[in-house]
């Protein structure tokens, strides 16, 4: 199934820029880095890193970053802003070595990946023993909601709600949004839950942090983001 991460390069590159989106600025950088930093990591891989900002991030931090993605103009961008290595590349077929790496990253990047276990198991085996694997994901019931009218419905008095459909269920949506025309994959929380534990992970964070830096915190009301640091035994 053909992504749309090509066509939509370009409006990606418009809307995130260097500084990034809501959801990276306000919510998720700010803890996700801090995972970084306290897990020692100095051997980081950013999977579906897109432009490369999260990379360059990491690696002010001291960390060496590898980036890799399967679009080559995102790739191209990243190369050209420099501060990591950057490799084209698929989340289920990484071209690296086994134990290569102290933590592999999925930065909102599952939910654009249709083999999760294949994902989840190339991360492990190029991870080191005691190594983490951090994810920064929509939480599930956002995704369950845009499967339908845009995710909202409105009664004969204006009043809106929000439409949750096969919640349960793993499937492809559509989103589409400043130019951008992409797959992506809805699953239940208990999805990603079960591949990282049959994968051998376990659990040692979990966060669905507040937003930050905003002359209101609307967001904090209705949280959509979440983070997971996992590690190997």
């Amino acid at each position: 199934m053909e992504n749309g991460w090509d066509k939509s390069a370009q409006a990606w590159l418009s809307i995130i820029g260097e500084g990034g989106d809501f959801s990276r600025r306000h919510v998720l950088d700010r803890p996700m880095l801090e995972r970084v930093r306290v897990s020692g990591a100095q051997r980081v891989l950013d999977v579906g890193c897109g432009e490369g900002r999260f990379c360059r991030m990491v690696a002010d931090l001291g960390a060496r970053a590898t980036g890799i993605d399967p679009t080559r103009e995102l790739l191209k961008a990243a190369q050209q802003r420099g501060g990591a290595s950057y490799v084209e590349g698929r989340a289920e077929a990484l071209p690296f070595e086994e134990c290569s790496f102290d933590m592999v990253v999925f930065y909102l990047s599952l939910i654009d990946i249709a083999e999760l276990d294949q994902a989840v198991s190339e991360a492990v085996r190029v991870l080191r023993p005691g190594g983490h694997v951090l994810i920064g994901n929509l939480n599930a019931w956002i995704t369950a909601s845009q499967t339908k009218c845009d995710g909202w419905e409105r009664d004969a008095d204006g009043a809106a709600s929000m439409i949750i459909d096969r919640y349960l269920e793993e499937y492809a949506i559509r989103g589409r949004w400043e130019g951008m025309d992409i797959v992506n994959w809805h699953r239940p929380q208990v999805r990603y839950m079960q591949a990282m534990l049959n994968a051998g992970l376990h659990l040692v964070h979990f966060d669905e942090p507040r937003a930050h830096g905003l002359p209101d915190r609307k967001y904090d009301d209705t949280p959509y983001l979440y983070l997971m640091d996992w590690a190997l035994d």
